[in-house]
């Protein structure tokens, strides 16, 4: 009886795909890092977060579904406490603020006092009197010490730095020209504000969301 002898398997080889090349021809339309002005900025379309730093474009991370969750929580929460009062205006990103001439930031919740509405623009707002930020895990240095330094610099009263890694909430009031503690909150505590009395929230309920 005869063995036929079958040449090995030779597997195919594996189709590598290439990633398409960026329509290089679209970004030319739009002015180079270090050269875009506030009007060209206000006028960008884009559902992205994007801000205005040095004539240069940050373009921000999509938030992730607690991240929203946490805005929507203390948003809810601000509006309740804010308007049956009537002290002012409170909305989330994504809003330009212009901290000052060529530097605007999205914090996650801003808030301005009724008195100082006529720093409402109908495209960005002229500063604001508090703003909260939601820690990004892809840049936390951003949120725990640029953005604290810049609105100090921009003169806002209160800056809330709401950390869910760590499950902790801080409130920074302006003292001069730069913030101090009013409060570290974590789970089990209420956070509250020094620039609104009687405005405070749970912060386990902040971080579950609901």
């Amino acid at each position: 009886m005869s063995h036929l002898l079958t040449a090995p398997s030779i597997p195919a080889p594996i189709a590598r795909h290439r990633p398409p090349k960026p329509t290089w021809e679209i970004a030319l339309l739009f002015p180079g890092q270090g050269d875009w002005s506030e009007e060209e900025y206000l006028l960008l379309p884009t559902n992205r977060l994007v801000e205005l730093s040095d004539r240069r474009l940050e373009v921000l991370p999509m938030p992730s579904t607690l991240h929203q969750r946490i805005l929507l929580f203390l948003i809810r929460e601000l509006l309740a406490f804010a308007e049956p009062r009537k002290l002012g205006e409170a909305l989330m990103a994504a809003l330009p603020v212009r901290l000052w001439a060529g530097k605007f930031r999205e914090p996650d919740v801003v808030f301005m006092l009724a008195k100082h509405r006529s720093r409402i623009q109908a495209e960005y707002w002229e500063g604001a009197d508090l703003v909260m930020e939601v820690v990004s895990p892809h840049d936390s240095q951003r949120d725990l010490l640029r953005k604290r330094r810049e609105y100090a610099q921009a003169g806002i009263p209160e800056y809330w730095i709401v950390d869910p890694q760590h499950g902790k909430i801080a409130v920074l009031r302006l003292q001069g020209k730069k913030y101090v503690v009013h409060g570290e909150y974590a789970r089990g505590e209420q956070a509250e504000s020094a620039l609104l009395p009687g405005f405070r929230v749970e912060v386990a309920k902040v971080f579950a969301g609901k």
